[in-house]
């Protein structure tokens, strides 16, 4: 479950609650609830909605609903709905027995639109979606009323029955709230409750071919589950007066206690990040990415397959914290609390992405050393494991230059480095293609007395590279994913989700090399490979037989250095 840090500021979410349960108001009690529509993926967005309306219910005993908002079935699946049950449990959180959808209720919403009728407070209009919009006005022209507005309670009832039964053809009526077509506020201009739609729904399969409107579903499924505080991202501001309106105007004290509250907290964007589920799912049927689970994306699933963990989710969204005004945060925040998780809770391995072959020509050939490294220097209790040294190694390509610069600490023709955890080395050959030029080998000797214990252990040189043994390395593919979009701001006006991609957000890397420990990871296990970033296995492309590695995030904190200047 999320935890509560005293020493970081209440938000005012939390004093609104404080001060109702002070009051008495809905008899003490907090109920808050979480309601995403199944026609998609949940993004890192949705994550922040999660922890604070499962974290308030918690912090406050109180309980919290998993609630679908399935009223619209041409773009909801089944897949979704598993997908959010999926990603809520990941991220800590349970709604125990308390699974809902909007679809629980479609016969009493049906029952409380006839009431609106009855009470001269809905009507059945026959303008089609485009005349509704020209009618509507806008935000400095008052709107006009509809010709069908006057039609009687009892031919509104017979319509809107009809309607249900599927006599009229989809998009040729709607039911409307009759509320103020001179409204200041444009969702107050008689809002469409209802609509034709002849698709069948993935629950309620072809029983209903009219559905209610998000904001005349949202406020009821609240109400009939006594949810006493309705938590809501600020575009929802300006639709609060008809969620008040829809609860004031239908007698529902039969079904439920108490009225909700609607408060609404600024939504979560990120640099480099496009957080729109439309462009999201255009993303995907695009083919940008590779599915809603594509590491680069912002979903829950492709963070999770990235090597996020949950914790480092929490903690990000507890200190973003809750405001009441948009902003953007920069994704290097969220980085950098990813890095300080693994880098208490990942082991230390080495891994050669791009080999160079290496000869140590007076290590005795067949000879085997098994070398004890750490495997977490910031968690000793994560323990110790053994490494083979051979005569034959791989290093990183670019830890060797033939005519290097003068800050090139690495290893060059006639120059010493250290191996991590092991022995002093001096190179003093080059082999290469005749035909090429390239560099295929490099020919060295080392110091026997220079490992840990031995005479010249202590002996400084400037340069350590990492490495591993070409006879038990594993061969691996690793993946190395950065910021799918080049821009700060991809999720601008005007923008779609194919504009100023990153061509490098993925790099495969398929020949590499990793120690041999490795053989063991499970997918989704977490590492350091030592000087190149956070990886995880992947799951589901990695096997046994062929181990896929993700980078997680690099080495380099940008975020650390901001707060450090």
């Amino acid at each position: 479950m999320t935890e509560i840090h005293p020493e970081r500021p209440v938000n005012f979410i939390q004093n609104i609650i404080t001060e109702d349960v002070k009051n008495g108001k809905n008899g003490g009690r907090v109920h808050t609830r979480f309601p995403p529509e199944p026609n998609g993926y949940l993004h890192i967005g949705h994550a922040k909605a999660i922890c604070l309306n499962f974290g308030l219910a918690v912090a406050n005993g109180g309980l919290c609903n998993l609630r679908f908002d399935d009223t619209n079935p041409l773009k909801e699946e089944v897949e979704y709905v598993q997908a959010i049950e999926k990603d809520v449990r990941w991220l800590g959180f349970d709604w125990e027995d308390r699974l809902f959808y909007a679809s629980d209720y479609f016969d009493k919403m049906y029952e409380y639109a006839q009431q609106l009728i009855r009470a001269g407070k809905a009507y059945v209009c026959d303008l089609s979606s485009v005349e509704i919009r020209q009618y509507r006005g806008t935000l400095t022209e008052p709107g006009r009323e509809s010709p069908y507005r006057r039609r009687t309670r009892e031919e509104n009832l017979d319509l809107f029955r009809r309607m249900k039964e599927g006599e009229f053809a989809e998009g040729s009526r709607v039911l409307r709230a009759k509320i103020d077509m001179d409204s200041g506020n444009l969702n107050m201009r008689d809002p469409v409750l209802y609509r034709i739609m002849k698709a069948d729904h993935h629950r309620t399969g072809d029983a209903w071919c009219i559905y209610p409107m998000y904001d005349y579903a949202h406020p009821l499924s609240d109400a009939l589950e006594e949810i006493t505080h309705s938590i809501c991202t600020l575009e929802f501001a300006d639709h609060r007066p008809l969620y008040d309106w829809v609860l004031e105007h239908i007698d529902y004290s039969g079904e439920a206690r108490g009225k909700p509250e609607q408060i609404e907290f600024a939504r979560l964007n990120l640099t480099y990040t496009v957080m729109s589920k439309r462009k999201l799912r255009q993303l995907v049927e695009e083919g940008h990415v590779k599915g809603w689970n594509d590491p680069r994306m912002p979903t829950i699933s492709g963070l999770r397959r990235r090597g996020y963990t949950p914790e480092a989710i929490r903690d990000f969204c507890d200190r973003i914290g809750v405001a009441k005004r948009n902003s953007t945060v920069d994704i290097a925040l969220l980085e950098h609390v990813i890095r300080e998780d693994l880098n208490r809770n990942a082991s230390r391995v080495m891994a050669v992405l791009e080999p160079l072959r290496l000869v140590i020509e007076n290590y005795p050939p067949e000879q085997v050393e098994w070398l004890e490294v750490e495997n977490n220097p910031e968690s000793p209790e994560m323990g110790r494991r053994q490494v083979p040294f051979t005569r034959d190694l791989y290093i990183e390509k670019e830890d060797f230059m033939e005519d290097p610069p003068k800050k090139f600490f690495r290893l060059a023709p006639g120059r010493e480095i250290r191996l991590k955890g092991a022995y002093i080395i001096k190179c003093h050959q080059v082999i290469k293609d005749e035909s090429t030029g390239e560099i295929l080998e490099l020919r060295c000797t080392y110091d026997p007395d220079s490992r840990s214990g031995g005479p010249t252990a202590g002996r400084k040189v400037k340069g350590t590279s990492h490495w591993v043994s070409a006879e038990y390395a594993l061969p691996a593919e690793v993946r190395l994913y950065d910021h799918l979009f080049l821009g700060e701001e991809p999720d601008g006006e005007g923008q779609e989700s194919g504009d100023r991609l990153n061509p490098e957000s993925l790099v495969i890397l398929k020949d590499c090399r990793v120690e041999k420990n490795l053989a063991r990871a499970l997918p989704g296990q977490k590492f350091q490979f030592l000087r190149q970033g956070y990886f995880c296995v992947d799951e589901p492309d990695s096997t046994p037989q062929k181990l896929v590695f993700n980078r997680t995030v690099s080495l380099r904190d940008t975020w650390a250095k901001q707060k450090n200047k």
